[in-house]
């Protein structure tokens, strides 16, 4: 499986505007709702089904990342997007500190092999901190979809 997969290339936020974990959550899903990947009568119940795990437990993982994901029939098959805060947001990280790159994944409640699959992709990719180096520094959105397209390759090559 490679990140971009599932990774909607038109849903990339390169510039949040949101500044709070609810807030960024919304985004990400409306530029999903935006590429037609899920309906938009279904954002509010897929934001608040992302903000239940939250709940749960912060994704947000440390090094200025988060992975919000949630499972939801609203989706027909595995589907995600990148965001960037270039401000910081406090996604209450196990590091105390805040996010820059959220990688927000939903799942249909059928296909939790893929689910599990798609969320160890984006830790592999993760490990290395250059490529967070890199995607924090991306000048927009088609570099950011560049890297993750060289992160494929990488992946492919492992």
């Amino acid at each position: 499986m490679r990140l971009l997969d599932f990774f909607v290339c038109e849903a990339t936020v390169d510039d949040l505007k949101a500044t709070e974990k609810t807030e960024v959550v919304r985004e990400m899903v409306a530029a999903l709702v935006s590429a037609g990947r899920i309906p938009k009568r279904q954002l509010k119940a897929v934001v608040e089904a992302v903000m239940e795990r939250e709940r749960l437990g912060s994704t947000g993982i440390g090094h200025g990342v988060a992975i919000p994901h949630t499972k939801r029939a609203a989706v027909k098959g595995i589907t995600g997007c990148l965001g960037r805060s270039k401000q910081g947001v406090n996604f209450a990280a196990i590091d105390g500190e805040p996010v820059y790159l959220v990688f927000l994944l939903i799942s249909p409640p059928d296909e939790p092999g893929s689910h599990l699959k798609a969320l160890e992709q984006i830790s592999i990719v993760l490990r290395d901190q250059n490529f967070s180096r890199f995607m924090r520094r991306a000048a927009d959105r088609e570099e950011l979809v560049s890297l993750l397209r060289e992160a494929d390759e990488t992946l492919l090559g492992n």
